[in-house]
């Protein structure tokens, strides 16, 4: 297998006597799309920012496109892009001043460059707008297009799509997928776990630790060891209260205008529908279900 583009190694972070980042351990290749999913406060922010030498480790070690995060900083710096959670634009400059601005800082100079970095982002028929004006999901193909203007090997996303609606939040994953295609290797983070779902492989963490880090299907497979019901029945309330009674049931939850069950392996329909009915719960429709990354997540918090 080739050489990892991201390869870290134990990276560990304090504030204070807060362990934000635990002993963390992953390696990205070239070309894909990886996901590093997790709520607020998990550590995803600190991770990339370690990777990008804008804090220091407590512990471990990590290389991004072969230098060394911590030694070789610059080096790192000038061969990645990163889009921040909070986009660093100037709201007085037109969509053009500002990729230019930012391409200056890179010593791009040509303005071919930069109307191709426009044109990548969709943002071709918006160059004179001031920045201000545009709406949320133009501005974050904006901040993506600071992040790309100096042409870099791989790009770290952190909750690019955060605050935008859910047409905007697809468009920006096809722009994604174009650059993946294109050969960019990209890092995102998010705390949606359907967007998880368009990774190639997904990192779950939470409280600082990474639980898992692989592929959504073997995620799936792997982790949630039983099987998942979809329970349809009028009486939700009394489900959600008697169905954790029923044996070999893991965990029960609503999921719209019905509940979704998670049972240990080797329950079969017939038994479960028995256990139904011992707590009072006849008359039950029962279907098949399918894992979700929701489900992964919740059983490794589990562990």
């Amino acid at each position: 297998m080739t050489e990892p583009v991201v390869r870290v190694q134990g990276l560990t972070r304090y504030f204070g006597d807060f362990l934000a980042v635990d002993h963390v351990s992953f390696n990205v290749y070239a070309g894909e799309v990886v996901g590093y999913l997790g709520p607020n406060g998990s550590g995803k922010t600190t991770t990339i920012r370690l990777l990008l030498g804008l804090l220091q480790p407590s512990g471990g070690e990590a290389t991004v496109l072969g230098f060394d995060v911590f030694r070789q900083t610059e080096e790192v710096r000038q061969r990645s892009g990163y889009m921040s959670q909070k986009f660093a634009l100037y709201d007085d400059l037109t969509v053009w001043q500002n990729l230019v601005f930012y391409g200056g800082v890179y010593g791009i100079r040509d303005q071919k460059d930069i109307r191709g970095t426009l044109g990548l982002v969709g943002l071709s028929g918006h160059a004179d707008e001031l920045a201000r004006s545009l709406s949320a999901g133009w501005r974050q193909r904006l901040a993506l297009g600071i992040a790309l203007v100096h042409h870099p090997q791989l790009l770290f996303l952190d909750e690019p799509t955060s605050g935008v609606d859910p047409s905007a939040r697809r468009s920006f994953w096809d722009l994604i997928y174009n650059l993946a295609e294109g050969g960019v290797t990209i890092l995102v983070t998010t705390h949606y776990m359907d967007e998880a779902e368009y990774c190639g492989r997904v990192g779950m963490m939470r409280n600082g630790k990474l639980l898992a880090l692989d592929t959504p299907q073997n995620l799936k497979i792997n982790v949630v060891s039983g099987k998942v019901w979809e329970v349809f029945t009028e009486r939700l309330l009394d489900g959600l209260k008697k169905l954790p009674e029923v044996p070999g049931v893991l965990r029960v939850g609503l999921a719209g205008d019905h509940l979704r069950v998670i049972t240990g392996p080797g329950l079969e329909k017939a038994r479960f529908e028995s256990g139904l009915r011992a707590v009072g719960l006849g008359g039950i429709r029962l279907e098949p279900g399918e894992a979700t990354l929701e489900d992964v997540f919740l059983a490794l918090a589990r562990e």
